[in-house]
């Protein structure tokens, strides 16, 4: 059985609409007005075997910020939301991943706790773009973290993000999204050997 969910999040800064199948086959089908964060967005999808669709809109004339972090928190609340009570999961999960001269790790617990460890070690200057007729782009680097503490609130998941070493910030970011896609994909897979309970001492993931 396919698990999935939509959540659409409307307010005077974003309008957001997600559908998210975790079961699925890397697909990403989002429409982003940010080019390095659709990048992310597809890695992700790629890494973790997550389908995504939707919609992404926002003040983009003030900043990334509120369009980026809110992104976070949507795609969190789908995965939340597609997992239910976390009945017979793994949990937690933990990868290491390696990108050229970079090499990043994450660990994430589906604990019902949000809490976010971000030391991805980036200089906080902004990537630049530009296409084949010389506009440019950019993206604000400093909203790496904000994405994935918007993450860990909607889906209330524990996620540690650390660059072990590296000198790219596009590699770290990258691999971090890499890293914590195969971290994620590990705590939501089915743990046949639990038989459907719940993955706690407690009895309920809250």
């Amino acid at each position: 059985m396919e698990r999935c969910a939509t959540i659409e999040r409307n307010t005077s800064e974003t309008q957001i609409k997600l559908t998210l199948n975790i079961d699925g086959q890397g697909k990403c089908n989002v429409n982003n007005p940010i080019g390095f964060f659709d990048h992310m967005l597809r890695s992700f999808c790629k890494h973790g075997m997550f389908d995504l669709q939707g919609e992404l809109h926002g003040d983009l004339y003030v900043d990334q910020h509120h369009l980026i972090e809110d992104t976070g928190i949507v795609l969190g609340m789908c995965f939340a939301k597609a997992l239910g009570n976390c009945a017979g999961i793994y949990r937690s999960g933990f990868f290491i991943y390696p990108m050229d001269e970079s090499l990043l790790q994450a660990s994430v617990d589906f604990g019902g706790r949000a809490f976010c460890v971000c030391n991805a070690n980036l200089s906080g200057i902004p990537l630049v773009s530009m296409t084949e007729n010389g506009k440019t782009f950019s993206f604000q680097t400093d909203c790496f973290e904000d994405f994935w503490q918007g993450f860990v609130n909607g889906a209330k998941c524990n996620l540690h993000l650390d660059t072990i070493r590296g000198r790219s910030d596009h590699h770290k970011m990258e691999g971090l999204f890499k890293a914590a896609a195969r971290a994620i994909r590990s705590a939501v897979q089915i743990d046949e050997r639990r038989g459907g309970e719940i993955p706690s001492t407690k009895g309920v993931i809250v």
